[in-house]
C-alpha cells in the first residue's frame, strides 16, 4: 500500500475518534453543569476540558475569561480551532475525499454525509437548541462510521490502518481524561471525606465514567458503589473494557503486527512493550508510585509510538 494512501486512512479514522471524544467529554461536562454546583466548581470542569485538549492557551489568548457557552462554542463550532469537531469532522472528510477509491461506497458517504449534514446543523441553530442531542449525534456518526468500515471493507492494510487510528487516538485520550479528572477531585481518594464530598464525588466519578460510556459497566463489573480506584482499574488496566488503554493497546497492537513487514520492528517491540506493562500492571502499585507520572509517560510513550508510526509506515508530516 502506498504510504500517502496509509496516511489518508489512518488520520482519517484519528480525526473521527478525536470528534467523537470530544463529544462524549462536552457532553458529560454540560449534563453536570446543569446540576447544583459553585460556579467556581463549574469553571473548574470547564477549564479541566480545555486542559485535557491542550486547548486553553490558544482559548485564553480568545476568549480570555471562561464561560461555559464560550468553551461550547470553541469546541464545537470554531473552524479555527483544529480540534473543534467541524475542524475534526472536516479533516476527516477530506482525508476521506482524497483516498475515494480505497473506501467503499458506504464507508465514503458515511463520512461526507456527516461533514455535510454537520454543517448544516450548525448554520441552522439545532445545537444552540439542544447541545445534548447535537453531541448524541456526532457520537452516533462516530459509531456509523466505524461499524460501516468493518462491515463492508476487505480486511486488508487499508483496514488496519484505519483501526490502529481509531485505537491510538483513543488510548491518548482516555489517558487525558483520566488524568486530567483525578487531579479535579479535592478530597483525600481513600480518606474520610464530608457527606458533601461524597456527594460531590459520586456525580465527579459518574460523569467520568459516563463520559466513557462505561457507568452500565462498572456496575456490572465491580457491583459495590463507585470508587476512585477501581474507576482508574476499569479505564487503565481491563482488557475488556472497550474504551480502556488496555484494550486500545490490544487493538494498535494487533493491527501493527497485520502491517509490519519486519516481525522485529522496533514500532512494533515498543507498542508490545507499552501494552506489555498494561496486561502485567497491577492498579495499587501504579496509585502507589503516582498515577499523574503514570499517565504522563504513558502519554509521551503513545506520542512517541504515533510518531514511528508515522516514520515507518505513513508521509511524515504533523496532522
Amino acid at each position: 500500500m502506498l504510504s500517502r494512501t496509509a496516511d489518508h486512512l489512518y488520520w482519517m479514522s484519528r480525526y473521527t475518534e478525536r470528534a467523537e471524544n470530544t463529544a462524549r467529554m462536552l457532553d458529560v461536562n454540560y449534563q453536570t453543569s446543569l446540576l447544583p454546583q459553585s460556579a467556581a466548581v463549574a469553571q473548574m470542569g470547564w477549564q479541566g476540558l480545555l486542559s485535557i485538549s491542550e486547548l486553553l492557551p490558544s482559548y485564553g489568548a480568545l476568549h480570555g475569561q471562561i464561560e461555559a457557552d464560550r468553551v461550547m462554542e470553541f469546541m464545537v463550532k470554531d473552524e479555527n480551532n483544529p480540534s473543534s469537531i467541524i475542524s475534526c469532522l472536516r479533516a476527516a472528510r477530506e482525508n476521506a475525499r482524497a483516498v475515494r477509491g480505497s473506501l467503499t461506497t458506504e464507508a465514503w458517504e458515511t463520512q461526507n454525509t456527516t461533514w455535510l449534514e454537520c454543517r448544516r446543523m450548525l448554520k441552522a441553530g439545532e445545537f444552540e437548541r439542544d447541545p445534548g442531542q447535537f453531541f448524541e449525534w456526532v457520537k452516533f456518526r462516530s459509531h456509523l462510521s466505524r461499524g460501516v468500515t468493518v462491515g463492508t471493507m476487505l480486511m486488508d492494510e487499508a483496514l488496519h490502518f484505519m483501526r490502529m487510528g481509531t485505537f491510538l487516538e483513543r488510548a491518548d485520550n482516555t489517558a487525558r481524561l483520566v488524568d486530567v479528572k483525578f487531579h479535579a477531585v479535592q478530597s483525600d481518594f481513600f480518606g474520610a471525606a464530608s457527606e458533601r464530598d461524597q456527594e460531590y464525588d459520586f456525580y465527579h466519578w459518574s460523569a467520568i465514567l459516563r463520559s466513557v460510556s462505561a457507568f452500565e459497566i462498572y456496575r456490572k463489573v465491580y457491583r459495590d458503589v463507585i470508587r476512585p480506584e477501581r474507576v482508574a482499574d476499569l479505564l487503565i488496566l481491563r482488557p475488556d473494557m472497550p474504551r480502556s488503554l488496555h484494550a486500545s493497546l490490544n487493538e494498535v497492537v494487533g493491527n501493527l503486527a497485520m502491517v509490519a513487514a519486519d516481525p522485529a520492528s522496533e514500532t512494533l517491540r515498543r507498542a508490545g512493550k507499552l501494552r506489555a506493562d498494561l496486561q502485567y500492571g497491577r492498579i495499587d502499585e501504579i496509585l502507589a508510585t503516582g498515577l499523574h507520572a503514570f499517565l504522563t509517560q504513558f502519554l509521551d510513550r503513545v506520542n512517541e509510538l504515533g510518531s514511528r508510526i508515522s516514520r515507518e509506515f505513513l508521509v511524515p508530516v504533523t496532522q
